[in-house]
C-alpha cells in the first residue's frame, strides 16, 4: 500500500503521472533484486564460442541445460521440441567464475557493525557456520555477479579458529537457496612464528609466549576432538555433548578439511607438520612462500589458495612483482593451486577477481591455467567439483555468457545462469548509472529546445 503526500500546487493529471512513475520505479527496483526463477523448459544456447574449461573450446557450438543440470555441450546436439533456443552468435560462454575465499554475505559495512557478522566472540569457535549467517539481500552479492563471479566461498574469521566455511552460488531467497555445500573447510588463522622485532624485551617475551599458546590451544582443541570421537565410538553414557568438540567430527574422521591461512615458511611447515601430526587434511590460504616449501607440500598433496595475486611484496630484497608471479611458480612447482582476490580487494571487491588471474597470465602463467584457477581448480580443491566448476553434462548450469574473455577489463558480461535460472545483472551501481544517464538526457533534450523569447 503506497501512502503518498500530495502537494496542493500539483493537479490531479499530475499527481496520478507521479503516482504511477513512483510505483513503475519500486517494481524495477525490487525486480533487479528478485532471484531467477526456476528454470521450467529446456533451454539451449547456441553458435556460440564454448569454454568448457575441463576440456578444449568448442567453436558454433551447442549447450544445452535442463532442470538445472546440463544436458550436453558440443557441435551436433539433438534439441527437445519445447526447448527455448537462444542465438549465442559471437558470443562467448564459461562456467561461472568462483571465489575460493571471501565473507559474501556475512559483511555489508565494516563501518556498521549491525552489517558485520563475520566472526564470533572467543578464540576457538570450530560449531560456528558462516551459512547460517550468510544475508541473501546483500547488496554486495548482485554487483559480484554482475561481473561473473557466481560461485563464491564465504568464511568466517577471527580468533584461532574461526568456524566452517560454506560454498555459495550467488543467487537465491535464502541462505539454504544458495548454499552449494554447507561445509567446506575449517577455517585456522595460523598464529604467526616469526621472532618478535618490536617493543623491549618483556613485550617480545610475551609476543613469544602468545605465538606458544596459540600452538598450545590448537593441539588441546584437537587432541580433546579425537578423545571425543574415541569415547563416542564406545557409546558411554556418561558422555556429555559438547557442541565445538562435535562440530570437530568431520575434521578428524577426515571428511572435512582444515583451511589454514598461513604465507611464511616457518607458518606453512608448521602448519603441515600439524596436520600429519593429527591425520587431518589441510588447504593453505595465502601461500606467499609456498614454493620454498614445494618438497613438502607435493609430498602431502597440499592444495594452495593464492589468497590475492595484487599484493606488494612482503620482504625488502624480493622484486616488486613477486606476488604476481606467484601463480607460475606454483604451477612450476607442481603444487595444485587456485586464485583469491581476498587478501587485497576484501568482499565488496570481489568482483574483481578475473583481474587477479589476469595479472598471474600477464606475469607467465598460461591463459587456461589462468581461468582455471577460477573455476574447476577452486572447485576441485573445495571439493564441489562434481557439481560446479567446467561445463560437462550431469553438472549444474551454473554459466556467464560474455563478449570476450573474462579476464580483459573491456569484456561484457551479458547474461548468466545459476542451476538453469536466468540471473538479473543488474545492480544498485548500474541502476545508480541509468539514474543519471537518464538526468543528463534530459537536460541535452531540454537545452536542445528551441528558445521561443529570443
Amino acid at each position: 500500500m503506497f501512502n503518498f503526500y500530495m502537494p496542493p500546487r500539483m493537479s490531479k493529471l499530475g499527481w496520478i503521472v507521479f503516482v504511477l512513475a513512483a510505483i513503475s520505479a519500486s517494481a524495477k527496483q525490487v525486480e533487479a533484486q528478485t532471484p531467477g526463477a526456476r528454470q521450467s523448459k529446456p533451454i539451449a544456447l547456441v553458435h556460440a564460442h564454448i569454454h568448457p574449461v575441463s576440456q578444449p573450446s568448442l567453436e558454433d557450438a551447442t549447450i544445452l541445460f535442463d532442470g538445472g543440470k546440463i544436458i550436453a555441450v558440443g557441435k551436433s546436439v539433438n534439441l527437445p521440441p519445447e526447448t527455448t533456443i537462444i542465438d549465442a552468435s559471437g558470443k562467448h560462454i564459461y562456467p561461472g567464475l568462483f571465489e575460493a575465499h571471501s565473507q559474501m554475505g556475512l559483511i555489508e559495512i565494516s563501518a556498521v557493525r549491525a552489517t558485520d557478522d563475520q566472526s564470533e566472540t572467543g578464540a576457538m569457535n570450530p560449531n560456528a557456520k558462516a551459512q547460517i549467517a550468510v544475508n541473501p539481500e546483500s547488496e554486495i552479492i548482485p554487483v559480484t555477479r554482475s561481473n561473473g563471479v557466481l560461485l563464491a566461498l564465504s568464511a568466517p574469521v577471527g580468533g584461532l579458529v574461526s568456524g566452517k566455511s560454506a560454498v555459495l552460488q550467488l543467487d537465491g531467497w535464502t541462505y539454504e537457496d544458495m548454499t552449494v555445500k554447507s561445509e567446506a573447510a575449517l577455517q585456522i588463522e595460523w598464529p604467526s612464528l616469526a621472532e618478535p622485532t618490536r617493543g623491549d624485551a618483556e613485550e617480545r617475551k610475551k609476543s613469544r609466549d602468545a605465538q606458544q599458546n596459540a600452538l598450545r590451544d590448537l593441539n588441546q582443541l584437537f587432541g580433546d576432538a579425537n578423545a571425543y570421537v574415541d569415547t563416542r565410538k564406545l557409546n558411554s553414557p556418561d558422555q556429555a555433548y559438547d557442541s565445538r568438540l562435535e562440530a570437530m567430527i568431520p575434521v578428524i574422521d577426515g571428511r572435512l578439511p582444515i583451511m589454514v591461512h598461513a604465507d611464511d615458511v616457518a607458518q606453512i611447515e608448521s602448519a603441515v607438520g600439524f596436520a600429519v601430526d593429527h591425520n587431518v587434511r589441510i588447504i593453505l590460504l595465502g601461500g606467499y612462500d609456498a614454493p620454498l616449501c614445494a618438497d613438502l607440500l607435493r609430498k602431502h598433496k597440499v592444495a594452495v589458495i593464492v589468497s590475492s595475486v595484487y599484493r606488494l611484496p612482503r620482504r625488502a630484497h624480493e622484486p616488486v612483482d613477486h606476488a604476481y608471479t606467484l601463480p607460475k611458480r606454483l604451477l612450476d612447482a607442481k603444487i595444485k593451486f587456485c586464485i583469491s582476490g581476498s587478501d587485497r580487494s576484501e568482499t565488496w571487491n570481489t568482483r574483481l577477481l578475473p583481474y587477479h588471474a589476469a595479472t598471474a597470465v600477464a606475469y607467465g602463467l598460461p591463459p587456461d591455467e589462468g581461468l582455471r584457477a577460477i573455476t574447476l581448480y577452486v572447485a576441485e580443491i573445495l571439493g564441489v567439483a562434481e557439481q560446479v566448476g567446467s561445463l560437462e553434462a550431469n553438472k549444474d548450469a551454473t554459466l556467464i555468457v560474455t563478449n570476450g574473455d573474462p579476464l580483459e577489463t573491456t569484456t561484457q558480461f551479458e547474461m548468466a545462469f545459476i542451476q538453469g535460472r536466468a540471473v538479473d545483472l543488474s545492480n544498485k551501481q548500474t541502476r545508480l548509472y541509468e539514474k543519471y544517464r537518464e538526468k543528463y538526457r534530459r537536460i541535452d533534450a531540454e537545452s536542445a529546445k528551441p528558445n521561443l523569447g529570443e
